[in-house]
């Protein structure tokens, strides 16, 4: 009957000590995986704490827009090259087609010109006063190897300018002249 408490509180308390003296003496995984709970006020072992964060995730670095590029590699790198297999595959043949800085034909001024010569003699000029695809446009048009005969004013009421946009009035423009396809 030695290990049964008894009523009158003789020697039963020795027995309560001595079973939770033997639970702290237990092995962590004998407690049930619980680690001391006093374990951060002992300095010795806050540095086996690790604590993992989870990395931030990045947003994937958008690359810049078409229109964003430098003016002369949008040009010469996308502009042109659109442009050019637009226009064929509208049915006409594009002979020459670059980018030059010079003097607008007709007006005047100094500019940045997209110069384009098609089969049939007809050539046409997109000017941009700056060297940025938002400045002012003008569009000049010449046949049978004369002089432009039409100078307008190009893409004037458009808030933003895209390449698509840019592409799909030029051909448009030239499509209004009966120069594309079997007009």
């Amino acid at each position: 009957m030695e290990n049964q408490p008894n009523s009158s509180g003789n020697g039963s308390n020795n027995e309560v000590i001595k079973a939770e003296s033997d639970y702290l003496d237990m092995p962590e995984t004998a407690s049930l995986g619980k680690k001391d709970p006093n374990i951060l006020d002992k300095p010795e072992a806050a540095s086996d704490i690790k604590v993992e964060i989870p990395p931030i995730p990045k947003k994937p670095i958008k690359p810049p827009k078409l229109e964003d590029k430098p003016f002369e590699e949008f040009i010469i790198k996308h502009l042109i090259p659109g442009l050019k297999s637009s226009i064929e595959e509208k049915g006409a043949i594009v002979k020459n087609i670059k980018l030059i800085e010079g003097k607008r034909p007709v007006v005047g001024g100094e500019c940045w010109i997209v110069f384009c010569e098609l089969s049939e003699q007809r050539k046409f000029w997109l000017c941009f006063d700056k060297d940025l695809i938002t400045s002012d446009k003008t569009i000049l048009l010449a046949e049978s190897n004369s002089e432009p005969s039409i100078v307008e004013s190009f893409l004037i009421d458009e808030r933003k300018t895209t390449l698509p946009l840019l592409i799909s009035r030029v051909l448009q423009r030239l499509n209004g002249q009966k120069w594309l396809g079997d007009n």
